[in-house]
Parts: C-alpha cells; sequence; structure tokens
C-alpha cells in the first residue's frame, strides 16, 4: 500500500504521505452497483500528450490576484448549454495533469467544462515535478554512459572526455516544462474549455468563488484536483540555495561536491542519478531501517547494488534528520542526526547542500472546505473508492469530488488523470471504479525501476488472510538479445501470481526501459487478462518486451485456460 512514514523530530510526529509506494490505498465506500467498469489507464484525450512521473502532482497555490479573469477558449461550442441554471456541467480546480485529464475527458462526454487555476497550467508535474526532471535525468543518463569507459569500448567506440554546461542543462529542462505547459494550455483552448484565472473557494454546494473578488460561479459538479507540495519536517530551515526541496532542486542552480539527500524514495533516487552523474558526491539519511523501502525488496536490494553501491554514495538509514541548517558566514550546511526509534543523537554532518526529499504534503488549505462540513485528514481530502468526497459526518457530499494528491489514495500524476476520467464517467451517467492496483509507478533511475500491484511481502499477506497461495517467477535482462546487443544485460522482472487461477498480483521490474515494459502488465491487471492467456501473446524478436514474454511463459497455473480457446482466423 502507499506507505505512510513519520517524521518527527519531538515526542509528536507528523505523518505524511510519501512516493515510496505505488500501490493504492484504499477508502470504504458505498454498496457496490450491479454492474461496473474497472479499468487502469488511458490515453489522453484528442490525441493529448500522456505525462509519467515519478515526481509528479497538481499544485494549487494561494497566489492572490486583484480581480480574476476569464480567459475565453477558441472555441465558443464548449459542450451544450449547462442544464439546471448552472453555470457549467463541470468544474474543475486545478489544472494540473489530473485536472486537465478530467477536462479533456468531459469535453469528448459533451460536458460544458471550466478549469480554475491559481497558478499556472500544468501543475508541479509539468512545471516543477515529473516533466522538468526526464530532461535532467536525460542528460545524466547519456552523460553516464559517456564517461564509462569500459562500457563505450565494448562497442568499440572511443570517446573523449564528457562535460556539460551547467546552465545549458538547467535550460533544457525549463524549456521542456514551458513547451509541455504550452501544449496543454492549448488543448484545453482548442477544446473549448474556460480557463478561469484565480484561486479557487468553495462557498457552498455546487459554488466557487474565483481570485480575491466578487466573481462567482456555479457548476452541476466539481472535481478538487489541488495537487501537493514538498513536505518539509519540522527542524529544517529552507533557504532555496543550500537547503533545498524538489522544487528548487529543478532550477539546477547548483552543482554541489556533496549533496545530502533527505528520503530515499522515488524523488531521492532520481536525483542522486542526475546529481552523481553531474560529479556531485552523494549521503542518503533514510528514516527506515533500509533503503528504498517502498519497492519489493527483492528489487530492491538489486538496485541498491546497481544504482547505490558503485557509485559516490553512502547512507545512513533508521536516522531522521532533527535539524537542518543552511550555510552561511562560511559555515557549510550542517545536519543533526538522531535515532529513528529511541530519539537519542546519533552523528553531525557537514556538506555543501541537503535535498529535503520526505514526499508530498496535500495542498488543500483555502478550498472553503468548511462551508460544506468537510475536514481533512491528514490535510487529506476524504473520498470513497469513487473519488466522492466525505464529509465531517461521514456523508457523502452532493457534487463533489477529489483526485490526485489532495485524496492521498496514490500520488502519481498519471493517476489522478485516471482518477478525473473516472469521475467524468461518472458524472455523464456511467459508473466507474478505478482499479488501483493496475495503476503502474516508476522511478527513471539509469538503470529504470517500475511497478505495478503487489509487493512479494503484501501478497502474501494478503494470500494468508484470504486463505489462497501465491508464487513468484522471474526472468533475467541477460538473458534478453536486445539488453545484451546494448551491453545492458542488469536487469530483472519478477510476477507475483496466483497458481491456482493465474491472477497477476504484481509486477516488478528492474533494467533497461522498465518504465515501458511495466504496462503490458498494468493493462492485464486493468483488463482482468490471466497468465494462461497472456502467454500466448506475440512479441517481436529481438526487443526487450521478451523479458516479459518469458515472465509469464515461466510462470505455473494449475488451470489450462481462464476462458475459452477461440478459433484460429485463417489470413
Amino acid at each position: 500500500m502507499q506507505s505512510l512514514i513519520s517524521l518527527s523530530n519531538s515526542s509528536s510526529a507528523t505523518t505524511v504521505a510519501r512516493w515510496d509506494s505505488p500501490a493504492a490505498v484504499y477508502s470504504s465506500g458505498a454498496l457496490a452497483p450491479r454492474s461496473l467498469r474497472f479499468c487502469g489507464l488511458r490515453r489522453e484525450a484528442l490525441g493529448a500528450r500522456s505525462l509519467n512521473s515519478s515526481v509528479c502532482s497538481t499544485r494549487f497555490t494561494s497566489l492572490k490576484l486583484s480581480h480574476s479573469k476569464r480567459i475565453t477558449s477558441a472555441l465558443a461550442g464548449n459542450g451544450a448549454p449547462s442544464q439546471g441554471g448552472f453555470d457549467y456541467d463541470l468544474l474543475i480546480i486545478g489544472a494540473g495533469v489530473g485536472g486537465h485529464g478530467a477536462a479533456l475527458h468531459a469535453v469528448e462526454k459533451g460536458l460544458k467544462t471550466a478549469i480554475v487555476e491559481g497558478d499556472i497550467v500544468g501543475g508541479t508535474c509539468v512545471n516543477r515535478g515529473c516533466v522538468p526532471s526526464k530532461a535532467l535525468l536525460a542528460v545524466s543518463g547519456r552523460l553516464r554512459e559517456l564517461q564509462n569507459e569500459h562500457h563505450m569500448k565494448s562497442f568499440g567506440l572511443q570517446v573523449a572526455a564528457a562535460g556539460y554546461d551547467r546552465q545549458a542543462v538547467a535550460d533544457h529542462a525549463n524549456n521542456l516544462a514551458s513547451k509541455i505547459r504550452s501544449n496543454l494550455t492549448n488543448s484545453l483552448k482548442a477544446l473549448g474549455v474556460d480557463i478561469l484565472t484565480g484561486v479557487g473557494t468553495i462557498l457552498g454546494p455546487q459554488k466557487v468563488k474565483i481570485g480575491s473578488g466578487d466573481t462567482v460561479v456555479t457548476a452541476k459538479d466539481i472535481i478538487i484536483a489541488t495537487g501537493s507540495t514538498p513536505f518539509v519536517p519540522k527542524g529544517i530551515e529552507v533557504d532555496g540555495k543550500t537547503v533545498i526541496t524538489s522544487d528548487h532542486a529543478l532550477k539546477l542552480e547548483s552543482v554541489p561536491e556533496w549533496i545530502a539527500i533527505i528520503g530515499s524514495g522515488y524523488i531521492g533516487l532520481e536525483f542522486s542519478d542526475v546529481y552523481t552523474a553531474l560529479g556531485s558526491e552523494v549521503t542518503f539519511i533514510e528514516a527506515l531501517d533500509q533503503l528504498m523501502p517502498g519497492f519489493d525488496p527483492e528489487i530492491g536490494k538489486l538496485a541498491q547494488r546497481v544504482l547505490i553501491n558503485p557509485r559516490k554514495i553512502d547512507y545512513h538509514t533508521g536516522v531522521f534528520a532533527s535539524k537542518i541548517t543552511p550555510a552561511r558566514d562560511g559555515k557549510p550546511v550542517t545536519i543533526e542526526l538522531i535515532d529513528a526509534k529511541t530519539k537519542e543523537p546519533k552523528d553531525t554532518l557537514e556538506v555543501d547542500a541537503a535535498l529535503i526529499a520526505t514526499g508530498r504534503a496535500p495542498f488543500t488549505h483555502g478550498l472553503g472546505l468548511e462551508n460544506i462540513n468537510v475536514q481533512t485528514q491528514r490535510g487529506f481530502v476524504p473520498v470513497d473508492e469513487r473519488m466522492r468526497v466525505i464529509d465531517a459526518n461521514g456523508e457523502l457530499v452532493p457534487h463533489l469530488y477529489c483526485i490526485g494528491d489532495a485524496n492521498g489514495k496514490m500520488m502519481l500524476a498519471h493517476a489522478a488523470s485516471a482518477q478525473g476520467i473516472s469521475v467524468v464517467e461518472q458524472v455523464s451517467g456511467r459508473d466507474h471504479v478505478l482499479n488501483h492496483l493496475s495503476v503502474p509507478a516508476a522511478c527513471f533511475t539509469h538503470p529504470e525501476i517500475s511497478m505495478v500491484g503487489l509487493t512479494e511481502p503484501q501478497a502474501r499477506e494478503k494470500a494468508e488472510k484470504e486463505g489462497f497461495e501465491i508464487s513468484v517467477s522471474k526472468t533475467s535482462f541477460k538473458a534478453n538479445t536486445k539488453a545484451l546487443a546494448e551491453n545492458e544485460g542488469e536487469g530483472l522482472a519478477k510476477l507475483i501470481y496466483r497458481p491456482d487461477n493465474g491472477e497477476i498480483l504484481g509486477v516488478h521490474i528492474f533494467g533497461l526501459h522498465a518504465a515501458d515494459l511495466v504496462h503490458e502488465a498494468s493493462n492485464a491487471i486493468a483488463m482482468g487478462t490471466r497468465i494462461q492467456d497472456i502467454k500466448f501473446a506475440v512479441h517481436a524478436h529481438p526487443t526487450l518486451s521478451e523479458v516479459l514474454d518469458e515472465l509469464f511463459k515461466s510462470a505455473k497455473v494449475k488451470v489450462d485456460s481462464h476462458s475459452p480457446v477461440h478459433e484460429p482466423v485463417v489470413v
């Protein structure tokens, strides 16, 4: 499940969601309907690009505007006129990846739609998260390969000393974010979605104030998609220069000689890949007893052997950074460590910089939730399995939904988009529940890590509770022709399944292009495809996809077939 970790500097702990686990946390909900559609991911509507992420969310800011303004979209036909005297059929608060995906699907369904944004279109993912981070990781991957003399010689290549221009690298990340932000904005305008600029505050049922003026709009249904911000534990002073969050790090204003990274989840791992490729030494500080706590343990051990041990990285586990002081007056950044269990002082580090990668906190303050009797839980908006908001009395708030990081179910950009699409299906009259166990996650290190479904410990716990057996199959990248041709044979794919019926419980991959390979497994889980059926799928040779082909074929299922065998088609 999505892991929760207490980050404490005193006897009172603050619990926050971390990006350490892809699996979903489920809320209790209403009775199951007569028929449901369960699905995983979906392409962006009408040809818009889809966006993946290890560091992703939508951000809703408290930007104060003297007046709000409406950017009328290029097309006038934004759905049919709203029914019931409302200004809109659907109003979305937050124009990140989740809000954008919901808006596109709403237009496709013929809903008159508006999206409210108090910052800039794209949210954290596009502007301060997964998009610019992938630009930096693209640089680190190429630079790391060019600097690996043994790797180059194995291809018969001779490469002179590789270097980089820090500002040019930073510009590459910024330019990519600007381009994607422009693409998202243009797609909304082209489809006739009204973009309402200003902070959205819920005044009451189906009513939202835009900005600090008197503009109020009404909507039949409202979606909260306000995202999250970097979580900074107590005792840590962020100056944006020497003690930074991921927001600052993506600007790449400097490359420190020695940087401490607080947290070894997705965010920390990806930035360690960037910084070590650019020449920094890295020290991980992890509160739990092992690095990469949210990953499948076996995959985590292999990843540590490849991504951490050979590089200029050391680490401290089982400790909290109780106090971090920025560099000033010629003194370095100081980090005071305490034992995570006993809270006894452990050590003091002096480094050039510190990156706080302790997870994300929901951005829900100032939404006006008190006006509709909704109380957040550690900042998260409580929802049921259909993303319907639950008030302080445990009752559903009519016509109000919350998606993405703000509800805490699964803090990934594409999960937010999938949740938004699920909500639009519901308000369009078609019941829909998203299967979060079918939503993949990826860490874009070199090599990459990806996963979908349950880890092995989670699967064994579930099996014990429900009374069934599980089996595990594995395949190595060393047996894959394409991986060997790339001299990238270091890697493993792992399948966790039920041998009695062929159900796929989880797939975890470490290796070349793992983030791309996992989707065959995630789609199989989403569609309910069993191993005994998918093992007959044909994969092009030689391709990395054959890693998954061999993985499914190696599984031992006790039943012959989950579904009837179709008659062959003569062509």
